[in-house]
């Protein structure tokens, strides 16, 4: 186990220096045969001074629509967790942006800020692995950046259910019955649905384009240490030590334990769950102070700069370096 420092890497304070600001589009996934439509959001490199950009409710450093620099670039696809939206990790989508990355977010469908109809459901679980194939069909097929992604280089970051989403993409696949135990005494939906057997017969979507995978504080209860067996690309999972909405440290603790590969695990000391969320700004940690209050003593800002940089160090190594002549 590794604990996390709070120091900043000197690779980070380089990418700080020499970056302009990110691009920033919004992007629509159309509906297909597989799911409904789509929004979210790409960042890119760019080398226009930043500016401030609208979205929504909410103000983001960035250049709308900017010409992204470079070509051939590898692109990492987010996934939010429960309830939360395509911005919640706007910090280190435009670390990685402003180091020569193409990165893309979108709200999972009837999970989402603005649409939970299907947060409680079992079918959030079983479809948000190929909400995320089908971000990736959409960036490397018909978006119209897709001449500026190298689609061999492909990362994943996912953040609570987001993190349960990457590592289904990678490999693992659910327990459905030691999720039946677990849910013995609840009567929420999704045990229910459980406990009646409508979960699916074959394993959830997979997809090998992913060459390399950040998990921060999984959900992890559909898992069992059997489940992990075919993972087997370099994974950076990260813990809170406090935990925090249905996650707890001793599971994320049994994924590291369960994973087959070599990978890094980082616990954060005194975090709770939601400090892996962007910091939030005076108007949102007014209106939702349960995402946005720390315990006594925890910094976010400066444990996201640590974050940002450790984050942008490992996809650096595995979609930069490792693809170097």
């Amino acid at each position: 186990m590794r604990l996390c420092r709070l120091a900043l890497a000197a690779g980070f304070y380089l990418t700080a220096a020499t970056a302009e600001a990110a691009g920033l589009r919004l992007i629509d996934v159309p509906a297909d045969s597989e799911g409904p439509k789509m929004t979210g959001a790409v960042w890119s490199p760019c080398s226009t001074p930043p500016e401030k950009v609208i979205v929504g409710n909410s103000t983001l450093p960035g250049v709308k629509d900017c010409p992204i620099e470079g070509d051939k670039l590898p692109l990492v696809v987010f996934s939010h967790g429960r309830g939360g939206n395509f911005i919640g990790h706007h910090d280190t989508a435009e670390t990685l942006a402003d180091a020569g990355f193409i990165v893309a977010a979108m709200n999972h469908p009837g999970d989402t800020v603005s649409d939970m109809s299907r947060s409680g459901d079992l079918s959030a679980f079983v479809e948000r692995p190929t909400d995320i194939k089908r971000l990736i069909d959409f960036m490397v097929g018909p978006s119209p950046i897709a001449a500026k992604i190298d689609p061999e280089r492909i990362g994943f970051f996912g953040f609570s259910r987001g993190g349960y989403t990457g590592l289904v993409l990678i490999g693992a696949n659910p327990d459905w019955a030691i999720a039946a135990a677990l849910c013995q005494q609840s009567s929420a939906p999704i045990c229910e649905q459980i406990r009646r057997k409508e979960f699916p017969v074959q394993p959830l979507a997979h997809d090998p384009r992913i060459k390399v995978a950040v998990i921060a504080d999984p959900l992890t209860i559909l898992f069992s240490a059997d489940s992990f067996a075919a993972v087997n690309v370099p994974v950076q999972l990260w813990a809170s030590e406090r935990g925090g909405d249905g996650v707890l440290p001793y599971r994320v603790a049994a994924v590291d334990r369960s994973l087959p590969g070599k990978h890094d695990y980082h616990v954060v000391p005194n975090s709770g769950h939601f400090a892996f969320l962007t910091p939030c700004p005076p108007v949102l940690a007014e209106a939702r102070p349960e995402l946005c209050t720390d315990a006594p003593g925890f910094d976010r800002v400066a444990f996201h700069k640590e974050f940002d940089s450790e984050v942008l160090a490992l996809l650096r190594k595995h979609l930069f370096e490792a693809y170097k002549p």
